[in-house]
């Protein structure tokens, strides 16, 4: 497989950035999985979806659009109604998704080289996230795996809470460095450190 190279390159500098006066606020980095893979199940499909999502990567999502699980290597979560999110380190994971669903049971839609990932993490992510999209991100309406489909202007996101303080957001590649910028400017009020 191609190496994927990542469009926040030429801007992802690592340091610390904003005020500091009550410390660091949110971290925010890159991370690189190695597998993005949208799944959609056909109508009546949505318990196959997840039962080949769970036969493929061991992961147990909940039924129904918005619940979602996430370990430290990776994570699944339902955006929509029989819409799902797959994310994974590894790379290869669309093919044994392909095969667990087949084709009677939805599709299955690669997304690695078309999205680009970032955690949003610390003390005021949720208070940082809520400044661009109209979510309620208290954790009794969106807890810990789970996901939501939004948009930021014209920007469209995926979004995962991956701990109690910790987002992953996922944004096509071609906005990923606009987002980047604006989500910055965000976090300059709070503080934050970049890895």
């Amino acid at each position: 497989m191609a190496e994927r190279l990542s469009p926040l390159e030429p801007v992802l500098r690592q340091g610390s950035y904003g005020q500091f006066e009550n410390g660091v606020g949110i971290i925010l980095s890159e991370t690189a999985p190695g597998s993005i893979v949208q799944l959609a199940a056909w109508p009546g499909q949505e318990k196959a979806i997840i039962a080949a999502i769970k036969k493929a990567t061991g992961l147990a999502l909940p039924d129904g659009a918005g619940g979602g699980v996430a370990s430290s290597t990776k994570a699944a979560f339902g955006f929509a109604p029989a819409k799902f999110m797959v994310v994974d380190e590894a790379e290869g994971v669309a093919e044994a998704l392909a095969k667990a669903v087949a084709p009677e049971g939805g599709t299955v839609t690669d997304l690695s080289h078309g999205r680009t990932a970032i955690r949003i993490s610390g003390p005021k992510a949720e208070w940082v996230l809520a400044k661009f999209f109209a979510i309620d991100f208290s954790l009794v309406a969106f807890p810990v795996g789970a996901g939501r489909s939004t948009m930021h202007h014209d920007i469209f996101a995926q979004i995962q809470r991956s701990a109690a303080d910790q987002y992953d957001v996922y944004v096509f590649r071609s906005f990923a460095r606009s987002f980047w910028h604006t989500l910055r400017r965000g976090c300059e009020e709070v503080g934050y450190e970049v890895r």
